[in-house]
């Protein structure tokens, strides 16, 4: 079958009106999607992608934006000029679109089978007892388990990897021709986003579909599809098939996303950022293994900052009036040693314990037995008084800065508040002194002392995360996720950021994450965690050339690595 040009966008503009001010955020753009191709847009937060495709649907809001030039011709059609109703009838039957947040895209007060029941309703002729067997055919197609049970599941009884199932489910249900992903797998765990891009491609295959898959990571871009967009700054920068975008790319902004992501071979000193490469000031020295030795022999030739022994967190389930109990061991006979000036990672996929685990480190979730020796203190036997002492020395710096900082309060003021509490600064004037410092210190400037948490990026926000962990001079920080969700750019500047605070206050950190590239790259030793145990635990290098067991084995494998 020849390729034909199902999708063409032509000298495409959109401008945004905000305070009567119209601005233009997508400059002339011009692509195409062929039957049966999987179309990758890859660019950072910005950089137009989502726009582009929201555009494409007919989703762009109303009283603020509008197409200014250009024309999306769809099977002929221009999709600039067609009425809200024409649209209806070829969004969701022709061009359908898989969201980012499956949780904030499905319905929670209903059961997830009949959200796509609903769908097969409205668009087929379908009677409802054929509408649901086709909706439990769906989930078998999407692999989802247990298909009767995830029908009558609400979406918050089943996990991340299951809802976004879920959603492809529905976003297949009328077989359209065109299936718009959008950032489908960022939240999820590699080996779930292996699972989700394999099932994307599998599905093409069987329905004959084409895909436009987006993302800010190339590497996972290159894994799925025929050809790459690069969009930065509203302009498509560069766009060829996956082995030309790879092995040659043109623009410096390409070469720089390729090259901001933690390499899996070296272990560089600073990973280079975007604005390096723009400004061609990349520094590529590296950490040597000798440097790294000598490193680790100075701090492990001293007693534990802490220590945790046999743990457990047990949680009990009961599901009925008369039935037993049942016991979840989130956390099972966890033991290990974190030393002052260690990055300790821990690794492993959503529910495998590692946030329970540092909760319990936190001592915001008590443990059922076992005990976590801080400075030689066990922590688990302090009292309320003594455990608000502790919060001094043990910070958190969460995956979600926006939910962690109070919308109504200033930044400035947010970071002087654990100061105020744990007695830093003799007045409100030497704080602000203080918070100003530290402001500069993350990479941000004094005027933001004044500004609320909605008026920052998501990079902006982890920083003040980062300052206001930091602003009580803590000794061991425990980073939960909280570069996961940050374009490859903006990851590279926190971790950075993170690594020369280690450098100039001697913080230990407990790194936790998903991402097993930006685990090796930050840690010195790396636990890997599997249904509540330790499944390896060594030098993150040691176990990354040389993983002992299958799971550990799995996660790399899942990795995506370009090519």
């Amino acid at each position: 079958m020849p390729n034909t040009h199902l999708l063409t966008v032509k000298n495409l503009s959109i401008s945004f009106t905000s305070n009567s001010i119209e601005k233009e955020i997508i400059h002339d753009i011009s692509f195409h999607l062929k039957t049966n191709e999987i179309l990758g847009i890859v660019g950072e937060s910005g950089s137009g992608k989502s726009v582009s495709s929201l555009a494409i649907l007919g989703l762009l809001p109303k009283q603020v934006s509008k197409i200014t030039t250009g024309s999306i011709l769809y099977n002929g059609v221009d999709l600039t000029k067609i009425n809200s109703k024409d649209f209806q009838k070829i969004r969701g039957n022709d061009i359908a679109m898989i969201f980012q947040e499956p949780m904030s895209s499905l319905n929670p007060s209903m059961p997830c089978g009949k959200q796509v029941l609903e769908i097969l309703l409205q668009h087929t002729k379908l009677s409802k007892k054929e509408a649901k067997t086709e909706t439990l055919e769906l989930f078998k197609k999407v692999k989802l388990p247990n298909p009767e049970r995830v029908y009558k599941a609400y979406p918050h009884e089943i996990s991340g990897g299951q809802k976004q199932r879920v959603m492809i489910a529905m976003a297949i249900a009328c077989k359209p021709k065109i299936l718009i992903a959008d950032e489908p797998t960022t939240a999820l765990d590699v080996t779930v986003q292996k699972e989700i891009i394999l099932l994307l491609k599998q599905l093409q295959a069987e329905e004959d579909m084409s895909i436009i898959f987006i993302s800010h990571d190339l590497s996972l871009v290159s894994e799925i599809s025929d050809r790459i967009l690069v969009m930065y700054q509203g302009n498509i920068v560069e766009q060829g098939s996956v082995l030309q975008i790879f092995k040659s790319p043109e623009h410096i902004y390409t070469k720089a996303l390729i090259n901001s992501k933690p390499s899996l071979d070296v272990r560089l000193k600073r990973l280079p950022t975007i604005k390096d490469f723009m400004n061609e000031t990349t520094d590529r020295s590296i950490v040597s293994s000798e440097d790294r030795k000598l490193f680790h022999k100075n701090i492990y030739s001293k007693a534990p900052l802490l220590e945790v022994i046999n743990l457990e967190k047990s949680y009990i389930s009961k599901s009925g009036w008369f039935s037993k109990p049942e016991v979840f061991k989130a956390v099972d006979q966890v033991n290990f040693k974190l030393y002052e000036g260690e990055t300790l990672g821990l690794v492993g996929e959503s529910g495998c314990g590692k946030s329970t685990l540092a909760n319990a480190i936190l001592q915001l979730d008590k443990a059922t037995s076992g005990s976590i020796l801080y400075e030689g203190i066990d922590i688990t036997k302090l009292s309320k008084k003594e455990v608000r002492k502790l919060r001094k020395d043990i910070q958190i710096i969460f995956q979600d800065p926006y939910a962690s900082l109070n919308p109504r309060i200033p930044v400035g003021k947010a970071i002087m508040e654990p100061m105020k509490v744990h007695g830093i600064g003799v007045s409100e004037e030497e704080r602000k002194n203080l918070v100003l410092d530290l402001l500069l210190k993350v990479g941000l400037d004094e005027t933001y002392f004044n500004r609320y948490p909605h008026e920052f990026s998501g990079g902006q926000r982890q920083r003040i995360g980062i300052a206001r962990a930091i602003s009580i001079e803590p000794k061991l920080i425990i980073c939960d996720e909280s570069v996961s969700a940050l374009d490859i750019s903006v990851q590279a500047q926190v971790l950075n950021l993170l690594n020369d605070l280690k450098e100039n206050f001697g913080f230990t950190y407990i790194f936790i994450s998903h991402d097993l590239a930006v685990v090796k790259y930050m840690s010195d030793q790396l636990i890997v965690m599997n249904q509540g145990q330790i499944e390896e635990m060594d030098d993150a290098d040691v176990i990354y050339n040389h993983p002992k067991k299958n799971y550990t084995k799995k996660l790399i494998h899942a990795i995506p690595k370009g090519l």
